[in-house]
């Protein structure tokens, strides 16, 4: 068989048979491939709607990949940040001086936020001992029981103890005394003593300014 018969014979069988040409994807194809999770982040249980917070980021997910507190509370790519509905937890009533002082009368300001005190036997509630509460007046907060007040003869209100957390103690820088102070606005009260020998369950004694109080009738609460 000669060498052209031969040639004529390979070039049939291409013309028979063409070379097929690589498999090719369509674009949407590709598209959907580029965009699909790997599987890393198939298998993560990280919800589609969420923040990105540092208590999320320790519970699952490694040290290497979590965020860093440049990114916290920032929107992602991809995510779709979830504002946290719940409220916020109170806190001490903050005000400034000049706020403070627009609001309380001058006498109110000078002792509470002074730290003044009130001249004895002058206060409105050193002699009263009528049921009900007793609160801050700066901020409302209820600070005394009138069952815990009682008739120490010093010329100011005297309580054995106050409502649980309301009231701050605070040693003076002399080391003398305690101040006691309202817990949330730290308006001043007056001082604790202890020890006197007062027939109290506590044998302490809150001497407190009246005006540092507004009283609030059993009647009323």
């Amino acid at each position: 068989m000669g060498v052209q018969h031969l040639l004529k014979l390979r070039m049939a069988s291409l013309h028979a048979h063409p070379a097929t040409p690589p498999a090719t994807r369509p674009l949407s194809a590709l598209s959907s491939l580029l965009l699909a999770p790997s599987p890393a982040a198939a298998l993560s249980p990280r919800p589609a709607s969420l923040s990105c917070s540092r208590a999320y980021c320790r519970a699952v997910r490694p040290a290497a990949g979590r965020c860093s507190s440049r990114t916290v509370g920032r929107r992602l790519p991809g995510v779709v940040v979830a504002m946290s509905s719940s409220a916020p937890t109170p806190g001490p009533v903050q005000k400034s001086e000049e706020e403070w002082e627009a609001i309380l009368t001058p006498e109110q300001f000078r002792i509470l936020r002074r730290k003044g005190t009130e001249y004895p036997g002058t206060g409105e509630y050193d002699k009263l001992f009528s049921e009900g509460t007793y609160g801050c007046a700066g901020c409302g907060t209820p600070l005394y029981k009138s069952s815990t007040k009682f008739n120490s003869g010093c010329g100011w209100p005297a309580f054995y103890e106050g409502f649980p957390g309301a009231i701050k103690r605070t040693a003076d820088p002399d080391g003398r005394r305690v101040e006691i102070t309202c817990a949330s606005c730290g308006g001043h009260l007056g001082h604790v003593f202890k020890g006197e020998g007062f027939n109290t369950p506590t044998d302490e004694r809150h001497c407190v300014n009246s005006i540092s109080l507004k009283f609030v009738p059993a009647t009323e609460e």
